[in-house]
């Protein structure tokens, strides 16, 4: 968990801001927002909100009415206590990729099908880092699984595999059940589930202005449940949204504060995340641009609206177009992680291992990535100063044209430096081999892997969950 020293930086006046909004409340009103789920469609009836024709109008009023219920942070739970994160406020919790149908085999130089062995190494990786908070998820899709099981086996391997906090499966109310399920045999105790946030899950709108009804009940489940969601738009400019970024921004806004209502209607309080996966399309060639500067500005306007509203948000990652982990994944990742922590975003999905938009996971790429979270944690650490540190005696001691290397002040402070995971800081040797950085990734990787060490967990609580999941095929 990275925590800064300030909220986040704006982007916009307080007067653009304000035009951003009443764009959203003119759209909600006009055309509103389609919600497939006749049950999500009730529950506004019931609160009172106009629907007409299959679509929620929320107006400016019931926006603030529900947005005000929402908590400004909450504490999310990992069954080690040591793990637990508050996401809000000036922290950003860190989760691995999510979703990646494809993983770059660096060796062949090509990707091929993701499988359930790369989920499993890559939660293997997301336990070792030192900066990750969440696991869990669809870390990568793990297409030679059933869909009746692939969401349990994920789970499965995240509580056996790692201590860290959970992601649960938002396809449909269902699965959604399952994982409330699973989670109580983990914690050993539906109680405690009942009292605590132990699951945050993404839902995902479908722009434009729409939520379908896989979504929005497994929504509604976890809302029932006082377990987080994180209410995501994924517009793409020039094709699912405008192609301006503040048009892009006022439907995503619509979206989201449509979801973010319908959480509090059906549960006052009940925690949830405004979030983004929005990209901007290069429609020269129709693909996604997300290593490009006007990503981040996205970004980062969606950070201040969600601050406009009080809740946490959700935003940014290791995110490139790059198709290997190569000089531009590391820019264009460095660009995207560093925009969206000094924004301000709360918790940040795909913090590590992405390559080809959302595309791919790479192995090297992630422990890249953990080298960027280390080196942008350590930045936003900020600088203290106290007598200490500020060394005056040992200044006037050396005196003018002196060296500071044999000062007792040095040795005590010689190891406050950050020490690089993957950086080398050496001169070159030309009667030595000379590795890259992805070259060094790769090595870095399977020292890592199989090194490996899974954190306890009791027999009993990993044949429980075995004994459930079987029950789901």
């Amino acid at each position: 968990m990275i925590t800064r020293k300030k909220v986040g930086d704006d982007v916009f006046t307080a007067e653009a801001l304000d035009e951003i909004h009443k764009a959203t409340m003119r759209i909600l009103q006009e055309t509103g927002v389609e919600v497939l789920s006749e049950e999500a469609r009730e529950h506004f009836r019931k609160a009172g909100v106009r629907v007409e024709e299959g679509h929620v109008h929320l107006t400016e009023e019931e926006v603030f009415k529900y947005t005000e219920m929402a908590p400004e942070k909450f504490e999310l739970k990992a069954r080690n206590p040591e793990n637990n994160v508050v996401v809000g406020g000036k922290n950003t919790v860190l989760s691995p990729g999510y979703g990646s149908p494809f993983v770059m085999d660096y060796k062949k130089g090509e990707r091929r099908n993701s499988k359930f062995a790369d989920y499993e190494r890559f939660t293997k990786l997301a336990q070792w880092s030192e900066n990750i908070d969440v696991v869990g998820g669809v870390l990568v899709e793990p297409t030679d699984l059933d869909d009746r099981v692939r969401h349990g086996k994920m789970l499965h391997t995240a509580v056996t595999l790692s201590d860290k906090c959970l992601m649960g499966s938002a396809m449909g109310a269902k699965k959604a059940r399952e994982c409330l399920d699973m989670a109580a045999i983990v914690f050993e105790s539906e109680q405690f589930v009942e009292e605590n946030v132990v699951l945050i899950s993404l839902i995902n709108t479908n722009s434009p202005l729409q939520f379908d009804e896989r979504m929005s009940d497994a929504l509604t489940v976890y809302a029932e449940n006082h377990q987080a969601v994180v209410i995501a738009s994924l517009s793409m400019t020039g094709t699912t949204s405008p192609t301006t970024l503040p048009a892009s921004l006022v439907q995503q806004n619509a979206e989201i504060l449509t979801g973010i209502c319908l959480t509090q209607i059906i549960n006052p309080g009940a925690p949830v995340v405004y979030g983004s996966a929005s990209s901007v399309v290069d429609l020269k060639t129709g693909d996604l641009a997300l290593g490009s500067p006007e990503t981040a500005k996205m970004f980062n306007g969606t950070a201040q609206i969600a601050r406009k509203y009080g809740v946490p948000s959700r935003g940014g990652g290791a995110l490139t177009d790059s198709l290997f982990p190569d000089a531009q994944a590391g820019y264009e990742a460095m660009l995207n992680i560093y925009s969206a922590i000094n924004s301000g975003f709360n918790f940040m999905l795909h913090s590590a291992g992405l390559l080809e938009n959302y595309m791919s996971m790479s192995y090297e790429k992630f422990i890249i990535d953990e080298e960027i979270l280390g080196v942008v944690n350590n930045v936003f650490s900020g600088l203290e100063v106290d007598e200490e540190l500020l060394a005056e005696e040992v200044i006037n001691e050396v005196g003018s044209g002196g060296n500071f290397i044999a000062s007792e002040h040095t040795y005590r402070h010689m190891k406050d430096m950050r020490i690089p995971t993957l950086s080398v800081r050496e001169r070159y040797f030309s009667d030595r081999d000379q590795y890259n950085t992805a070259d060094r990734a790769h090595e870095k990787c399977q020292q890592v892997l199989e090194n490996f060490t899974p954190p306890e967990l009791s027999a009993g609580i990993k044949q429980d969950l075995e004994n459930y999941i079987d029950g789901l095929a």
